[in-house]
């Protein structure tokens, strides 16, 4: 069984920004998980057992190399895509994240080409497919 697929996969997403409005987007690379070449926010799976906000602790630590100065709950977002010719499913628990942008470094590489800081209203125009609803549910509270 795999998760997004054979059942409604559950993921954290989170936009992090800076406190003087930006925020931190990733550039995918090629052994990203799906949609390379696009600049998001980040996010992950839940892990069985985990919290919700304990999965936003260790995405943002794993990815940006930084711990969270402030957390905020957004609200959730159906995600509904194609992958490997399959519909996918993911219902994904959107947080706003503040951390200190002296100390955010690119910890993964190997997923994302670079990472860079935006105003929410110059996002860079390669974006997934699912950032336009993103942003209708989202932006008036960033």
């Amino acid at each position: 069984m795999k998760k997004g697929f054979d059942y409604i996969g559950v993921t954290i997403g989170y936009i992090a920004h800076d406190g003087n409005g930006q925020y931190l987007m990733s550039k995918r690379s090629s052994q990203s998980y799906d949609e390379r070449g696009t600049w998001d926010f980040g996010g992950g799976w839940i892990e069985f057992g985990e919290l919700a906000e304990d999965c936003v602790k260790r995405e943002v630590k794993e990815e940006l190399g930084v711990d969270i100065l402030n957390i905020e709950y957004l609200g959730y977002l159906d995600v509904f895509r194609e992958k490997e010719n399959k519909k996918h499913h993911i219902i994904s628990l959107e947080f706003k994240v503040l951390v200190d942008r002296s100390l955010v470094v690119n910890n993964e590489p190997h997923k994302f080409e670079m990472i860079d800081w935006f105003n929410i209203n110059a996002l860079p125009k390669e974006l997934p497919s699912f950032m336009n609803q993103y942003l209708l549910k989202f932006k008036h509270l960033l």
